[in-house]
C-alpha cells in the first residue's frame, strides 16, 4: 500500500477515542524507527478514567479537576548535556542571496516547468516521520494540544443541557458542529502518533476553568489560539518537510475552529490581517496549565514554562461596554493564563439586539466600543518563578530574565515593545502602544500574547524564540 493511502488509512478509518476500538483495517507496522514510513496504527484513549455516555448522547471523561498527589518527576526533559545558556545572535545566512531581477528563472530546470530549487522536489520517496530532536519535541507538544482539544471540545457538550446552549444561543446544529470538530481532533491526534512513533504521548486528564457555556465557547477561542499560533512559530523549523507538509493541513483546520468559537463568542471572527506564531515554550506555558495529570510513563517536554502574566483588566468580552470591566483580575473566571472572561454579570452584551452592542453568536459583530485601544492602561500582576504547574504538578516555571523593563505584544507580523512601569511587588503597568503593519492596519487586536521582558530586543516571525531568554512572565491580551 502507498504511504499516500497508508495517511489517508489512519485518517479515515481512526476510531472514536474511548469507544470500543474497532478490528483495524490497516496494516500496523511492526516497527518504528528510521526504515518507517507513515504507520497507520491507532492509539486509544489512556485517560485513567472511563469513558461516559450521558442522556443527551455525547460522551467525555468522568472526571475534570486538579492533581492530588505527588510528583515523582521534576522538571522539562532534559537532554544528554546542554551546550550553551542560550543560542547565539548571528549574521544572516551567507547563502541566501537569491534576488531575481528579470522576472523568468535565472537557472536551468530539472524537468518541463519545474522551476530550480526547493525542498523535497528531486524526487525522493516521502517519509512522513520526525528527523530530530527539534521535530518529536515540536510534535509532542502538537500531540498533547490535540488531545486537550478532544477532550474539551467534547466535555461543554456533556456537562451543559440543550437548554442552557439555547439560552447561550446556540442550537442542536451549533452543538454538531462542534461535535464534529471533536471528530476532526481525532483524526489529527493519529496523525501525529503516527509521526511520532512508539513514544508518542497518550491523553491525560484535564482541570477546565468554565462554569457555563459561553465560558466554555471563550475558553475554547483562547485554547485554539495559542494552538495555532504554536505550530505557526515552529512548522517552518521542522527538519522533516514531509511531518511539516501534513502538520499544515491539520492546523489549517483548527485556524477554522478558532475562527468559529470567536463567532460562537460573539467576537469579530477575523481582525488581523496576518496570523501570528509562537515559540514552543508559549503554548506550552498556556497549555500545560490545564492538564491534571498523565498516565504513567508519558512522554515528557523539553519546552520552557514562564511565570504567569496576570492582565488585571483584560476586557470581558460579555459586557457591552467593555471599558466597565473591573481593574483587580474579578472578571476572569480563575488566576490561569486563558481562564475566560467571567459571564454572569451585570451589563452583559449576551442578548442585547442592537448594533455595535450586542455580543450573542453571530457571523460577524461590528464594536461601537472597541475591547481595547491604543492608549489603554493595562495593568499587571505577575508570578514569580518556581511553581509546580502541568501533568502530576511535576514542571517547574521559570525564567532566566532580569528585572522586567518592557511589555512585549506579539500579534501579526510584529513584536513591538512598550515601557513597563513597576508600582509595587511584581505589579505593574504599560500603555497599549499603537504600531501599525502596512498603511494604517493595527498590531494589536484579537487574541494575542503578552509578555514582560528584560529587553526590548528585535525579533522577526522567523526567530521570536531569540526572545525566550528575556521574558520574566507570559500572558494572553484579549484585545478584539
Amino acid at each position: 500500500m502507498s504511504n499516500f493511502f497508508l495517511v489517508a488509512a489512519a485518517l479515515l478509518l481512526a476510531p472514536a477515542l474511548g469507544a470500543p476500538a474497532p478490528a483495524p483495517q490497516v496494516t500496523a507496522p511492526a516497527s518504528f524507527g528510521p526504515d518507517s514510513q507513515v504507520s497507520a496504527s491507532t492509539q486509544p484513549s489512556t485517560t485513567g478514567y472511563r469513558i461516559e455516555a450521558l442522556e443527551n448522547g455525547y460522551t467525555s471523561a468522568t472526571y475534570h479537576g486538579p492533581y492530588t498527589g505527588t510528583p515523582t518527576t521534576i522538571g522539562a526533559a532534559p537532554g544528554p548535556t546542554t551546550l550553551g545558556a542560550s543560542i547565539p545572535t548571528l549574521p544572516p545566512n551567507p547563502t541566501a542571496t537569491y534576488y531575481n531581477t528579470k522576472g523568468v528563472p535565472l537557472n536551468p530546470m530539472p524537468a518541463p516547468f519545474v522551476p530550480q530549487g526547493g525542498l523535497g522536489t528531486n524526487g525522493t520517496l516521502p517519509r512522513y516521520m520526525v528527523e530530530s530532536d527539534f521535530d518529536f519535541e515540536s510534535i509532542a507538544l502538537g500531540l498533547y494540544q490535540e488531545w486537550i482539544e478532544l477532550d474539551l471540545f467534547h466535555d461543554g457538550l456533556v456537562r451543559f443541557t440543550d437548554e442552557e446552549f439555547t439560552a447561550a444561543g446556540l442550537g442542536a446544529e451549533a452543538r454538531s458542529l462542534i461535535e464534529f470538530m471533536a471528530d476532526q481532533e481525532s483524526g489529527h491526534s493519529t496523525l501525529l502518533t503516527n509521526m511520532l512513533g512508539e513514544r508518542a504521548p497518550k491523553q491525560c486528564v484535564y482541570d477546565y476553568p468554565y462554569r457555563t457555556v459561553r465560558e466554555w465557547i471563550d475558553f475554547m477561542q483562547r485554547l485554539t489560539r495559542f494552538g495555532e499560533s504554536g505550530v505557526w512559530g515552529f512548522i517552518n523549523h521542522l527538519d522533516s518537510r514531509e511531518v511539516g507538509q501534513l502538520l499544515a493541513q491539520s492546523i489549517a483546520t483548527e485556524a477554522r475552529q478558532q475562527m468559529i468559537f470567536r463567532q460562537m463568542s460573539g467576537l469579530t471572527p477575523m481582525d488581523v490581517w496576518f496570523e501570528n506564531g509562537w515559540p514552543q515554550s508559549w503554548s506550552w506555558t498556556m497549555l500545560a496549565q490545564y492538564i491534571s495529570y498523565c498516565p504513567e510513563n508519558t512522554t515528557r517536554l523539553a519546552w520552557q514554562n514562564f511565570p504567569t502574566l496576570h492582565i488585571l483588566n483584560n476586557a470581558n468580552i460579555n459586557r457591552y461596554s467593555p471599558n466597565d470591566t473591573a481593574q483587580d483580575g474579578s472578571e476572569t473566571v480563575g488566576r490561569r493564563i486563558t481562564d475566560p472572561s467571567v459571564s454572569n454579570i451585570t451589563g452583559s452584551c449576551e442578548h442585547i439586539n442592537a448594533t455595535g452592542y450586542g455580543c450573542g453568536p453571530a457571523i460577524a459583530h461590528n464594536k461601537s466600543e472597541p475591547l481595547s485601544f491604543p492608549g489603554k492602561k493595562v495593568l499587571f500582576q505577575w508570578d514569580a518563578p518556581g511553581q509546580a504547574v502541568g501533568p502530576n504538578n511535576s514542571y517547574v516555571t521559570s525564567t532566566t530574565a532580569g528585572a522586567p523593563k518592557f511589555v512585549g505584544w506579539s500579534q501579526q507580523l510584529n513584536l513591538t515593545y512598550s515601557p513597563l512601569t513597576v508600582t509595587g511587588n511584581n505589579t505593574g503597568y504599560t500603555y497599549q502602544p499603537e504600531g501599525f503593519v502596512y498603511g494604517t492596519e493595527g498590531i494589536i487586536n484579537g487574541t494575542m500574547a503578552v509578555m514582560l521582558t528584560d529587553l526590548d530586543l528585535f525579533v522577526t516571525p522567523f526567530n521570536t524564540s531569540m526572545l525566550n531568554p528575556h521574558i520574566v512572565a507570559l500572558g494572553m491580551y484579549q484585545a478584539g
